[in-house]
């Protein structure tokens, strides 16, 4: 029966790839489709391990994701133990901003010794205890990015480089993670950078795009509104070696770049950017991103998330296919 339920809805999505699991809770049938998820309850319990279980077994993500998965867990922990924020802070001396930023995240460094004492307080156990510090211990690891802190804010990027997925719709420009240094650093002269800081912004765009290239890639796909396409940044030349490079890009078989015609008219994506950020382990939430002028919102709550993947399910249908995007692409570079 699983296996029929499987193979049908791959019929759907064709060359979409597949993950099938179990939760513990109610005995469901994950089935995730290019970030899609579908539910059946057909298959019987399996023993699913607890967070801190999980958290000793998934010791190779980076500090970004450790740092949520931490934040989740000291949350989960405090709640367990009936505690509130206040009543964490004074039995402590600490602050409740200090309780705060380490459940959500925001602490770039959790300093153990503080970690420690909370568990402590939480009457948590030695072995998970321990899970909990290696936790912390990962959390205080520095990534590339962070030599970059004048070009990079909040944890976008840091949660990119660990993401398995990556689906996003640009309406205006050509992604990040598709753009030539050329055509970067017209983007950043016109966002009124330093001129000093203009190469290094280039450079920490084009050191983004190395996720890429590594061993064991996310799953890419790009949805480019033609409008970007037809916007002129530089010269003749800057465009015509921006379009090749995303051509180049296409031959990866982890990557799908695919374009929103003008003749597609009105669509739904025409509202603004957003990023979906899909990570490999069940315990860290995905993230959907979207990038404004004055701040940077991370959207994690159930019904964004199906919001913006059916979103984006969407723009892929009413999208040219890859091979005619490609096509489409080329046409763009002979009227240069």
């Amino acid at each position: 029966m699983l296996h029929s339920i499987t193979k049908h809805l791959q019929s759907v999505f064709v060359n979409a790839p597949y993950d099938v699991a179990c939760t513990d809770q109610n005995a469901t049938l994950i089935l995730k489709l290019d970030r899609y998820v579908f539910s059946y309850a057909e298959c019987s319990t399996i023993d699913t391990p607890t967070p801190w279980r999980q958290a000793m077994t998934n010791s190779g993500q980076g500090p970004t994701v450790r740092r949520r998965r931490l934040a989740t867990e000291l949350r989960r922990l405090r709640e367990a133990a009936g505690l509130t924020m206040e009543e964490v802070a004074q039995s402590l001396d600490m602050s409740r901003a200090t309780i705060s930023r380490l459940e959500t995240g925001k602490t770039a460094r959790p300093r153990p010794r503080d970690i420690r004492d909370i568990l402590k307080l939480y009457k948590v156990g030695d072995a998970q205890q321990e899970a909990v510090m290696d936790l912390a211990r990962g959390a205080r690891e520095r990534g590339w990015w962070e030599q970059y802190k004048g070009v990079f804010t909040g944890t976008y990027v840091g949660l990119e480089a660990e993401a398995s997925s990556i689906d996003t719709f640009e309406p205006l420009v050509i992604p990040g993670l598709l753009q030539t240094s050329a055509y970067a650093a017209e983007l950043a002269r016109a966002s009124l950078a330093d001129p000093a800081e203009i190469d290094k912004r280039v450079e920490a765009r084009m050191r983004r795009q190395e996720i890429l290239q590594r061993p064991n890639p996310p799953r890419y796909r790009a949805i480019i509104d033609e409008a970007a396409l037809l916007r002129p940044v530089g010269d003749t030349e800057v465009m015509r070696d921006q379009f090749r490079k995303l051509i180049d890009t296409c031959s990866l078989e982890h990557v799908t770049i695919q374009v929103m015609p003008m003749s597609a008219g009105p669509h739904i994506g025409l509202w603004g950017q957003f990023v979906i950020l899909g990570f490999p382990d069940s315990t860290d939430q995905n993230v959907v991103y979207i990038e404004t002028p004055t701040d940077n919102l991370y959207l994690e709550e159930s019904e964004h998330l199906e919001r913006y993947n059916l979103v984006m399910q969407r723009l892929v249908i009413d999208a040219l296919g890859a091979d005619a995007s490609i096509a489409h692409l080329s046409e763009l570079i002979d009227r240069l």
